[in-house]
């Protein structure tokens, strides 16, 4: 395989082919921040994540602004619980739901 001359010189800075796979996380870690980003990508699941940045709310809420069937919103939240975005808060028979600190990064990130 041929490489740009420019390229191999950068890549011979950097220690080398094995250097730069040593710099990737390793594969749990990647497999964890795919599932990430796979409960990350619905609209709904993101509308979820953002109007629990602004405030906890129970599930109640979430439905009537979301405008979800009782079934796919437990959906929705039981992948945002399951990847550790939101976390819910036990008090009777109601659960608040609240962004974790993780949950916390990936709203308020501007990209």
């Amino acid at each position: 395989m041929r490489i740009p001359e420019q390229l191999s010189k950068e890549i011979e800075v950097l220690g080398g082919v094995d250097k730069i796979i040593e710099k990737l996380p390793d594969e749990n870690r990647m497999i964890e921040q795919s599932l990430i980003y796979a409960a990350l990508s619905s609209p709904i699941r993101l509308k979820i994540l953002n109007l629990l940045s602004i405030q906890p709310l129970c599930a109640c809420v979430i439905q009537k602004i979301t405008k979800t069937s009782p079934s796919k919103l437990s959906y929705h939240l039981s992948l945002l619980t399951n990847n550790n975005l939101i976390e819910g808060d036990r008090e009777g028979s109601w659960i608040t739901y609240s962004l974790t600190e993780s949950g916390r990064q990936y709203v308020l990130k501007k990209v």
